[in-house]
């Protein structure tokens, strides 16, 4: 491991020896009232835990399965409820971005600016992401091998900015499938950043609904038991909604609030064994 990365004005510490870091939220910003009773409902669940918490939500999902998709409220609304999130409640905020230009405004209001999966190879995002001085989640593309995520993370090192996340979120496998390769979490944790695991997207069928991507939410518990078993992680992203039926985006990929605490409790019984098994 290069480098620990630290989170947010409250200093949390996302890497080796630290404690696990749950990286949890809907999919989007879809109205003020939904994100900061979900907010405020997972931080009261984390607060009971061991773990540290980053609340996320993305403020635009800009790839879409159908032109008819839920793309987001409009730029500035978005941003401004995740800054009443992060100030309000005191929680560090990780949101996407999806163009260069948006980056500094996007960087005042949050603590982790994430490169969406399908843009991890965009040079340009990349470096403009690293000259924000923020941390930097890196989503390992579907179509990419794990090992070239170092030539990712290079992108943004080279800008000076060493606070750099990688995180598996499953490889394409067919038409509207994805495989999650246990081997990607020790290979990515080679390259020396903290690694994250991705439970609910690595389940969805992208496009699988035709006009959206369907989901396989049995398979969430399964694959993160077995990512957390690598020893590897140094951090744990999921998507929660109050009602996953109704969500705007990704419904059949996301947690629902009381799902969310059974796999917590899930987590902190597999993370305390995988922490014994290191000594």
């Amino acid at each position: 491991m290069k480098t620990n990365v630290t989170v947010g004005k409250n200093s949390l510490t996302i890497g080796k020896n630290q404690k696990l870091t749950i990286i949890a939220g809907p999919c989007v910003v879809e109205n003020e009232k939904m994100i900061m009773e979900t907010a405020a409902a997972l931080s009261k669940i984390m607060a009971k835990q061991s773990f540290q918490y980053i609340f996320k939500a993305s403020y635009r999902k800009a790839n879409r399965t159908s032109v008819e998709g839920f793309t987001g409220l409009e730029f500035d609304t978005a941003l401004k409820i995740l800054e009443k999130v992060r100030n309000d409640l005191e929680i560090p905020v990780l949101t996407d971005v999806h163009n260069e230009l948006e980056i500094p405004i996007v960087a005042q209001v949050v603590d982790v600016i994430q490169i969406p999966a399908f843009l991890s190879r965009q040079t340009d995002l990349l470096l403009r992401a690293g000259h924000s001085g923020k941390v930097v989640n890196i989503k390992k593309g579907q179509f990419m091998a794990p090992e070239d995520m170092a030539e990712a993370a290079r992108k943004v090192s080279s800008t000076g900015n060493q606070k750099i996340l990688l995180t598996e979120r499953g490889t394409t496998f067919g038409y509207h499938n994805l495989v999650v390769d246990m081997r990607s979490l020790v290979i990515m944790e080679k390259i020396g950043y903290p690694v994250v695991y991705d439970a609910t997207h690595s389940v969805q069928l992208p496009g699988g609904l035709g006009k959206a991507s369907g989901g396989q939410p049995e398979f969430i518990l399964p694959l993160l038991r077995a990512a957390l078993a690598t020893g590897t992680l140094s951090a744990v992203f999921m998507e929660v909604h109050p009602n996953p039926q109704k969500a705007l985006s990704d419904a059949s990929s996301q947690l629902s609030l009381d799902k969310f605490r059974e796999v917590i409790n899930h987590i902190e019984a597999i993370q305390s064994t995988v922490n014994k098994l290191k000594l």
